[in-house]
């Protein structure tokens, strides 16, 4: 584009962002309105507000940057919530792939996994990343399936359950859709999201095609008191308004060697998750001895996410 002032240069697109931002900076305070400039920077101080405009990519942050991102992330939540947050940043481990099986003949559609994982992953309560889905027994079309049942008791006579979340994709369509990068398959195959860094644009829920990709339209609507504090910067941190969010395999769990929480929540021992490449775990067993299928897999997604039922 042609520059119509020849005696100042022409910004580039990231230049006049930041141009605008000590715009509005300078208007907020030059007016004296030390209150509104900062609800105008959701809630932060300046300082953090600034940091945060000019923060990396999470894969390009070094280990100082990282460890100055976290603990902005610990005061706005002190800030906003008044709860002493715990975020860290416990990388894959050598040797791990995550992997996750469902027995669909003990889902019994308790739904159990769903509220466990709200709570977990600090979901806004009008948010879920799992589904359970009521089938009828000879059916696996889901399109026919009731999302949204709501009976005096479950099991119903002639149903069964069929639990969907992301499916953590070998070959996730998603991070291919991404325009800037906000998401990615990590060494431990968890598809994960820099929240910090998604623009919502929302093209990652389009191209998944397992429905597992939610966007926050609002501000999460947390209770201060059901924050779970233990975080993680790529799992279930507070995530703030206009970005997407999905499953993380619970990433702040299962790098320290602990299950999922809907794996922990489900009463009748339907959910099995485990290390993929360890040859004595359960979930092995399961992929060895089985007979395992998985959704849309003609898609070439290679879920790493499988459902079998007992013989």
């Amino acid at each position: 584009m042609k520059n119509p002032d020849p005696e100042k240069p022409t910004l580039k697109p990231d230049e006049q962002a930041r141009r605008r931002f000590l715009q509005g900076l300078a208007a907020a305070t030059g007016a004296g309105a030390a209150n509104a400039a900062f609800g105008a920077w959701g809630g932060n101080t300046l300082s953090d507000a600034f940091a945060d405009f000019f923060q990396q990519h999470y894969q390009r942050m070094t280990e100082d940057e990282i460890g100055d991102t976290i603990a902005r992330i610990e005061r706005k939540a002190q800030r906003r919530y008044g709860v002493d947050l715990q975020c860290d940043n416990t990388p894959p481990q050598d040797g791990v792939v995550f992997g996750y099986a469902i027995n669909v003949s003990k889902c019994r559609g308790y739904r159990d996994c769903v509220h466990a994982c709200v709570k977990e992953n600090n979901l806004s309560r009008d948010t879920q990343y799992i589904r359970v889905i009521e089938m009828d027994r000879d059916s696996v079309d889901l399109r026919h399936g009731d999302h949204y049942y709501d009976h005096a008791e479950v099991p119903v006579e002639g149903k069964y359950y069929l639990p969907m979340q992301c499916m953590q994709c070998d070959n996730p369509p998603c991070v291919k859709a991404c325009p800037v990068e906000a998401t990615w398959k990590e060494p431990d195959g968890i598809v994960v999201v820099d929240y910090d860094w998604c623009i919502g644009c929302r093209y990652c829920m389009t191209a998944c095609p397992y429905q597992a990709r939610h966007f926050n339209w609002g501000s999460p609507d947390l209770p201060a008191e059901a924050i779970t504090v233990q975080t993680h910067y790529l799992g279930n941190r507070p995530r703030p308004r206009g970005v997407v969010e999905k499953c993380h395999f619970c990433v702040q769990r299962a790098r320290k060697g602990r299950q999922p929480a809907c794996q922990e929540a489900c009463p009748t021992g339907a959910r099995i998750f485990g290390n993929l490449l360890d040859p004595n775990s359960e979930i092995r067993y399961v992929l060895e001895h089985k007979a395992i299928f998985r959704l849309k897999e003609d898609l070439g997604t290679e879920p790493k996410f499988w459902y079998f039922r007992d013989e």
